[in-house]
């Protein structure tokens, strides 16, 4: 089928890539060479900084110029204590396009955009994104309940959110939360989005670091294998296991902040997600999980996505629906 064309899109021409498919730059997940892989196949790949210090964000950055002679961008948690030190590195290498999240963009953004960066910033309700258009970002990434990782505690869906962002700035806007497919995309994109941010499919990727036990897991998952929890810390959504259990049952006894934080300790995320310790680690996923299929190349998944979208949307333009396509 052909590919849909995008050279009107504002996100599109904002990055300079094909499509509007971004891949959510994921702690433990999304190293160089995934980032490299979805930029090659016409999207905008990200390298997840948040499991980094500044010379192993380096090497992944060089790693992914020799990649892929295609845009990438870099995404930076503002929260995390070695932030400072990775925008260091992103300006000193030249990246052109950083996506920074769980934090403000206030405090980083004139100094990027400065340095010729194009900045987009993850947000998880309208306040928020209009505070991220008043810090002067270029785009902003409205994150949907559904989301993996660190959620906003609203816990809005992405649904509901993306027409409220869209009605509430006048930037580019990009959808996140529970999509995964070119049925998602087109969804988003009708709500009023301009591209879409894909997590979740892209961990169970060949090109994700991410562990192969832990990519089973994920392609295992069923409907409800995954909670919004510690939401009195920062909001994560987990799949379900023995370390999950045990913040349920400490929150349940009214466990505060630093008990949490305990329980936490330091590298439960590296554990889980990229050892492959899928009982003591901390598993971070989307709700797409149960709706996954199999494991796939970076590229398919970008083509697949594309196909079903133009095949979806030449459908509905026809009067049909996917459940009526032969």
């Amino acid at each position: 089928m052909e590919t849909p064309v995008f050279s009107k899109n504002p996100i599109c021409s904002l990055f300079g890539i094909r499509y509007p498919i971004i891949q959510a730059g994921m702690v433990w997940c999304s190293g160089w060479e995934l980032a490299a892989a979805v930029s090659e196949a016409g999207g905008l790949g990200l390298i997840g900084a948040g499991s980094m210090d500044a010379d192993v964000l380096r090497v992944h950055i060089r790693k992914c110029k020799a990649a892929t002679g295609r845009p990438f961008g870099v995404n930076v948690p503002l929260l995390y204590r070695h932030a400072p030190a990775l925008l260091q590195v992103i300006m000193e290498e030249g990246v052109g396009i950083v996506f920074s999240s769980a934090g403000s963009p206030r405090a980083h953004t004139a100094m990027l955009k400065d340095a010729g960066i194009k900045v987009a910033h993850v947000v998880a309700s309208t306040a928020f994104a209009r505070k991220a258009e008043d810090s002067g970002v270029d785009a902003v990434v409205a994150e949907g309940f559904e989301a993996g990782g660190h959620n906003g505690k609203e816990e809005t869906t992405t649904m509901c959110l993306i027409p409220q962002v869209r009605a509430a700035i006048s930037l580019p806007l990009i959808a996140a939360g529970g999509i995964g497919s070119g049925a998602g995309m087109l969804a988003a994109m009708a709500l009023g989005a301009d591209a879409v941010q894909v997590g979740t499919r892209f961990v169970v990727s060949h090109e994700s670091s991410a562990h192969a036990a832990f990519k089973e897991r994920v392609l295992a998952a069923g409907e409800g294998d995954t909670q919004l929890q510690m939401k009195s810390v920062v909001p994560v959504r987990l799949l379900n296991n023995r370390f999950a259990e045990q913040v349920r049952a400490a929150e349940a006894a009214g466990a505060g902040k630093e008990a949490l934080l305990a329980l936490l300790g330091r590298g439960r995320a590296k554990q889980g997600m990229f050892e492959g310790d899928l009982e003591e680690g901390e598993l971070e996923i989307g709700q797409i999980a149960s709706n996954l299929g199999g494991m796939k190349g970076a590229g398919q998944i970008v083509a697949d996505m594309l196909s079903e979208y133009n095949m979806l949307r030449q459908a509905i333009a026809a009067g049909g629906n996917r459940f009526q396509i032969d």
